[in-house]
Parts: C-alpha cells; sequence; structure tokens
C-alpha cells in the first residue's frame, strides 16, 4: 500500500450501497517519503561543499577563463577533433573487415581475425602508441619494394603514431561491436538475399549491415566518444592534443593545474556536443524498429511550453 485512506465526508459525494447504507467518502493521501527529503538534503550538503573546496584552494579562476580560447589550446583542441575521427573512421573499417573475416567458414580468415582482436585487446593502448613510436628501433626503413622506400623516422611521423596506435586498437573493439550486430540479424534474411541470387558481398553490404546498424550505432558512438579522452594518450608520442597543449601552457605560465581545467572543460564540451550527435543518429536508425519513437527533448519542451500558454478555458 503506497496510499494512506482517511474517512472525509466532504472529499466526494457517497454513493448509495446495496443496503441502503451510503458509502463513506474516501480520500487518498500520498505516503511521505522522508528518505528522499533526507538524501536530497545530504547530496546538497556534499554538492556544496565540493564547490567550497574548490573555490577557496589555491587555484587562480581567473587564468582558467582568460586561457579558454587561447590560440594554443584551440589549436590542440582542433587536432583532438582530427585524430579522434581519423582514429574512429580507421577503426570502424578495420571492424567491419575483422568482422566479416571473424564470422567467415574460412580457417584461415577466422584465425587471423581472431589473432588480431585477441592481440589487439589484450594489450593497453598506452604500450602500442609507444611501441609505433619507437619502431625506427627495430625496422630502420620501410621498404614496400618498387611502391615506396623511405627512412622510418621520417614516416612514423607523431600523427601517424597517433591515428595507428589509436585506430589499430579502435579496430579490435569495433570488430567485435560489428559481429554483434551482425549477428543479430536473423538467418532468414540472409537465406532470402541468397535466394534472390544476391551474392554474398552484395547481401552484406544492402541486406545486413544496414539492419546490424541499430545494434551498432549506439555502442560505436560510445567508442567515439571514449577515443575523444582517449587521445589524450597521444601526447606521450609528441602530438600537439588538447592535453598536450594546454600542459606546454601551464608549464610556461606556471598555472598547472588552471590549464587542466582548462583542458578539461573542452572535453566536457565536445563529449556533450558528439552526445547529442548520437543521440540523432541513435534514432534515425531507429525508426525502422520503432513504430512510435519517443519525444526529443526539444519537443518535449515545445510540448511543454504549448502546455502551459493553454488558457484554462481550453483545458476544460
Amino acid at each position: 500500500m503506497t496510499d494512506k485512506i482517511s474517512k472525509d465526508p466532504a472529499a466526494a459525494p457517497a454513493g448509495p450501497s446495496p443496503s441502503g447504507v451510503p458509502y463513506e467518502a474516501i480520500k487518498a493521501i500520498p505516503v511521505r517519503h522522508y528518505g528522499r527529503w533526507v538524501s536530497a538534503v545530504v547530496v546538497v550538503v556534499l554538492l556544496g561543499w565540493l564547490v567550497f573546496a574548490f573555490s577557496q584552494g589555491d587555484v587562480v579562476w581567473d587564468t582558467v577563463w582568460d586561457k579558454v580560447f587561447d590560440p594554443s589550446v584551440i589549436d590542440g583542441m582542433w587536432n583532438t577533433i582530427i585524430i579522434s575521427v581519423a582514429s574512429m573512421a580507421l577503426g570502424l573499417v578495420l571492424g567491419i573487415v575483422f568482422a566479416v573475416m571473424r564470422l567467415s567458414k574460412n580457417p584461415v580468415t577466422g584465425a587471423v581475425a581472431w589473432l588480431y582482436i585477441w592481440f589487439f585487446r589484450g594489450t593497453p593502448v598506452y604500450v602500442q602508441l609507444l611501441v609505433w613510436f619507437n619502431l625506427s628501433l627495430i625496422f630502420h626503413y620501410i621498404n614496400l619494394g618498387p611502391i615506396y622506400k623511405n627512412e622510418t623516422v621520417d614516416v612514423m611521423t607523431p600523427f601517424m603514431v597517433a591515428l595507428l596506435g589509436l585506430g589499430l586498437n579502435e579496430g579490435a573493439y569495433m570488430a567485435e561491436i560489428v559481429r554483434a550486430g551482425i549477428q543479430s540479424v536473423d538467418e532468414g534474411q540472409t537465406e532470402a538475399a541468397h535466394a534472390l541470387g544476391m551474392s554474398q558481398t552484395k547481401t552484406m553490404g544492402r541486406i545486413v549491415l544496414p539492419q546490424a546498424m541499430r545494434v551498432i550505432v549506439p555502442p560505436t558512438g560510445n567508442e567515439f566518444i571514449n577515443m575523444l579522452k582517449t587521445s589524450s594518450l597521444v601526447s606521450a608520442v609528441q602530438y600537439t592534443e588538447l592535453l598536450r597543449a594546454s600542459s606546454n601552457i601551464g608549464n610556461t605560465a606556471g598555472a598547472v593545474m588552471e590549464m587542466l581545467f582548462v583542458a578539461s572543460i573542452w572535453y566536457l564540451a565536445l563529449t556533450s556536443v558528439f552526445s547529442v550527435g548520437q543521440y540523432y543518429l541513435e534514432r534515425r536508425f531507429a525508426r525502422g524498429s520503432t513504430r512510435n519513437l519517443p519525444p526529443t527533448p526539444w519537443q518535449r519542451v515545445k510540448a511543454n511550453l504549448t502546455t502551459f500558454k493553454r488558457s484554462p478555458e481550453a483545458t476544460r
């Protein structure tokens, strides 16, 4: 029982009972949840204490706001976006390829795909970045025969190291995501496509993958959001992204903590913007499976405003 019942003759008109004796009116009183109020007060107090503690710390907040739009920070932010998008694109392509290889009936391609996923998922991305960065210690030259030949130190620029380190690592995770999406499509779809004379490649590209996108998109969006933050590791290989640009200013100006807060502000802004894009992309691919999509936040705001503006006479 979530409601208390009190006898209040004025609450509602009493109706006649089969015996002729009128029923007593019932008034429902919601149960008071005092624990909710206590927990809310505790959370607000702790949050206020945290804000007060940071306000009293040895942080020059004016420096934080002055450096948010520093040209070096902005350049680092764009470099973060570029390396994140490029690495995610490489990871998505590799993920599709190795997912198809993993599901192949060919034991060789299946074993190679499993080995790739096992290795790149099993080693830290930071270690992989350092291996690519020091690749010249193993191979002094990159020799592709008549196609290309050059010294490894000239080929493995900070951008290339970051791209290979993040992209190859992401490809292993995307392979598992794509594989799960492909397996979520009913096998009858593939059989029907083959019955119509479609090849295996056309069936995968035109029938299976479009339907699997509904399952693939949500975790892929999460992976990209994570990529924006993981890209901070490439500062170790001399790539000037957001964290390295902020740290350079902090070390020069003696404002280390202030510049870390600046970097955090931009990371929060980037993840928030791309989270909105992920939300609408998921809605687009959910159209075929969900008959009535839930309203977007903006649609809910408009509906609430319309209800608020409606006159009392119109609601009667």
